[in-house]
């Protein structure tokens, strides 16, 4: 599969993914929506039923029930309708209103103003305590009944057994308008055989005489029975889900994404084909193939990457052209002399004698140290070099090469300067330097080292009053087998590797080496090492670590 082709199923199922989860998520928000909007029914539907069974289990009666609808009908907003079981209709709100009695909707709700009976199973004989309760909800729905008829007020109470108790009026009087409770209890004495009866059959299962106790109520029909509630007509508009807006919204947006894909994919790998094509130039070894980089997103800064890349590789490899050249030259001399003496002796022209072999050994140890110092400048650029690390004064390094190179140098310090540095890599450093000042003074010029502290970092610098070197030269003196005078040999000048080998040992602590000079007047070459400080008594009271003495490093 092209990577054009990826790229357009990976866009167009992203966005596409991102587009059906933004329709779940709408789906899922209006289904929330429409089921709050069905529950906040269901609740007005439970307030409407619980007001109306607690009415009727007040008063006792079905009558005035009307005026207890009108109110909720203000309430809620709700068409209500109130039906016995035998569909006769007690109140209706549209009736209420002066309109024709709308179709009621299909679901109806029960109002049952029944008490459940509540018996306790520690109960010894649940069975007479089904009786009286049956008795007493006889007895007391007809007075509470009357009480309201007549308009006093009483207060509902509650047995134990869940059911009403005995009112009690405001105005004790009042019990005398309705009838006497010792007649109605003469009355009851004709059901009281078939109560029992009935109850008897139940034993003493809780659930069976509780179904007995409705089933006896209501056969006498003592008190306000259930009614059928209906809320609403089948007519009124019912929120609901339609999925055609968000499906053909859904559709158009796919529609634009796969059109979007398509086109960014163009836009994007045209560019990328042509760097893929000047790679694979840059791979034949056409090292002058360039793409255009004149954008300004992220693919033109990816051509301006390439660019420079192939820049690189040209330098690179104009470098190590140029330092395997370097090298055959620095070597061809020495080793021409070296066979050259060697066969004059083997002829007979020359007289071995220890002067010519001293002479020959100083040619093999200039050999020697050009291969030396090409090997620690490749393990130092290649990250291979150990460093050994520990906490070292400066100043103190400062005059320890000084002395190894026994000169007349001048030394100035600001006092002890603590870094963590490899000591003997740094002295190695600074010492290439001094080397390099040494054969730029002429005899009566001053070679000076100097220490000091800048904030946070350690400055260390070797200054000369040498010949200088020419402004377009500075940029070139720490490259490798460079030197201002091609033509200098080794009386003169050395390997051109001491400059290189100082700035490599440099970045590997951190730091960085610069250089300044002036034609004629000198040059001053500058060490800049981080995380230095100063301290009047270095390390806390405890000595350094103090670079050895050695011979002078290598160039």
């Amino acid at each position: 599969m092209s990577f054009r082709v990826r790229v357009f199923v990976l866009v167009a199922v992203v966005a596409l993914g991102a587009t059906a989860a933004t329709a779940a998520l709408i789906l899922r928000q209006v289904g929330s929506q429409v089921r709050e909007a069905d529950a906040a029914s269901q609740e007005t539907t439970m307030l409407i039923r619980d007001r109306l069974r607690d009415k009727a289990v007040h008063d006792g009666t079905w009558e005035g029930v009307s005026d207890t609808v009108g109110e909720l009908r203000s309430e809620t907003g709700q068409r209500i309708r109130l039906a016995d079981r035998d569909g006769v209709v007690l109140v209706d709100t549209d009736h209420l209103d002066g309109r024709a009695a709308r179709p009621p909707e299909a679901v109806t709700t029960v109002v049952d103003p029944i008490p459940k009976l509540q018996l306790s199973v520690a109960d010894r004989d649940p069975g007479k305590t089904t009786v009286d309760a049956i008795r007493e909800y006889r007895i007391d729905r007809p007075v509470t009944a009357c009480l309201f008829r007549r308009g006093f007020a009483f207060e509902s109470t509650s047995t134990a057994e869940g059911l009403p108790g005995w009112p009690r009026p405001a105005d004790p009087r009042s019990l005398s308008l309705c009838p006497d409770r010792r007649k109605i209890e003469l009355g009851y004495q004709t059901w009281s055989q078939t109560d029992r009866l009935e109850v008897q059959q139940c034993g003493k299962q809780l659930p069976c005489l509780q179904e007995s106790f409705q089933k006896q109520v209501m056969a006498t029909e003592s008190g306000p029975q259930p009614l059928l509630l209906t809320i609403g007509a089948s007519d009124e508009p019912r929120p609901v889900l339609d999925t055609r807006p968000i499906m053909l919204i859904t559709a158009v947006v796919a529609l634009l994404v796969t059109g979007g894909a398509l086109l960014i994919s163009g836009r994007v790998l045209r560019p990328i084909g042509t760097l893929t094509a000047a790679a694979r130039r840059l791979g034949r070894g056409e090292r002058d193939g360039r793409v255009p980089d004149n954008g300004r997103d992220e693919i033109g800064e990816l051509a301006r990457a390439f660019n420079s890349m192939a820049d690189s590789l040209r330098a690179a490899e104009a470098d190590q052209r140029r330092l395997i050249a370097d090298v055959a030259h620095e070597l061809r001399t020495p080793l021409t002399n070296l066979r050259g003496y060697l066969e004059a002796i083997q002829d007979g022209v020359l007289e071995p004698t220890p002067e010519l072999f001293a002479s020959l050994h100083d040619e093999v140890i200039h050999n020697q140290r050009i291969v030396d110092d090409l090997q620690e400048l490749a393990l130092a650029e290649a990250g291979a070099l150990v460093y050994d690390r520990a906490p070292t004064d400066l100043a103190e390094l400062m005059e320890t090469v000084r002395t190894a190179h026994r000169a007349d140098l001048v030394v100035e310090s600001d006092g002890p300067l603590i870094a963590d540095v490899d000591a003997d890599r740094i002295r190695q450093a600074v010492g290439n330097l001094v080397v390099n000042a040494l054969r730029a003074t002429a005899s009566g010029g001053t070679v000076t080292l100097r220490s000091r502290i800048d904030g946070d970092r350690a400055v260390l610098e070797v200054s000369d009053t040498g010949v200088g070197i020419a402004a377009e030269h500075l940029p070139l003196v720490f490259d490798r087998l460079w030197r201002a005078d091609a033509a200098r040999g080794r009386d003169s000048g050395g390997s051109g590797l001491g400059l290189a080998i100082v700035r490599q040992i440099v970045r590997d602590h951190g730091g960085d080496v610069t250089a300044t000079s002036t034609p004629g007047s000198g040059s001053t070459f500058t060490i800049v090492l981080p995380g230095a400080s100063a301290a009047a008594s270095p390390r806390n009271g405890k000595p350094p670590t103090r670079p050895s003495a050695a011979d002078p490093p290598s160039e």
